[in-house]
């Protein structure tokens, strides 16, 4: 990792450990950073390195922490990251992030409705991180499922068997020909799939 990555990695730090500080209910939902947290970043960042010239599609750029992780690995690989947000604001902040980080050239940003936006992409894929609103789980898996190359990694993130709506996504995924997938303990509960 660079300096400036991990500036904007320790800068990124500090806003979880203040958000974690506050009362619950102190910060609108959608005004927290919710981010993967360091632990599941390492991963993220391991994983997609593990790839030659990766395409990395992130479903879900929020504030875009997860996003640095992942535009770390492109930067390493001679990959790229697209990252697709529906809230405009988030996007700015994302990308002004990643600039800060040094990885603009590495990143492309993407807002609007995922399902759509997958939906109309050319790029074949290698790598897909999905952190979104969890009903949207299983639409953005049919929907780029197509588009996987031999050999990807999809990761789902917030996976946990108490959540119905991500049970139905680990059916959904491991029901995919081609598809190996597994649970991990990791952070929120990860499912790590990698296809054919």
């Amino acid at each position: 990792m660079t300096p400036d990555i991990t500036a904007v990695l320790d800068h990124y730090h500090a806003r979880i450990r203040d958000e974690r500080a506050q009362p619950k209910g102190s910060l609108d939902l959608d005004q927290r950073l919710l981010a993967v947290g360091p632990e599941t970043g390492q991963l993220l960042n391991i994983l997609a390195r593990s790839l030659e010239a990766p395409t990395i599609l992130e479903i879900g750029t929020s504030y875009g922490y997860s996003g640095i992780w992942l535009g770390a690995a492109a930067q390493a690989t001679g990959g790229r990251l697209i990252t697709m947000e529906i809230s405009p604001e988030k996007s700015d902040h994302a990308a002004e992030m990643a600039r800060r980080a040094g990885l603009a050239e590495h990143v492309e940003f993407r807002v609007g409705d995922a399902v759509e936006m997958i939906a109309a992409m050319e790029e074949r894929v290698d790598f897909v991180l999905l952190d979104l609103w969890k009903d949207l789980y299983v639409p953005c898996l049919e929907a780029f499922v197509p588009r996987l190359n031999a050999g990807a990694i999809v990761v789902a993130d917030n996976v946990r068997p108490e959540r119905e709506l991500l049970a139905h996504y680990v059916r959904a995924v491991r029901s995919v020909p081609g598809m190996a997938s597994v649970t991990l303990p990791v952070g929120s509960g990860l499912e790590v799939s990698r296809y054919r």
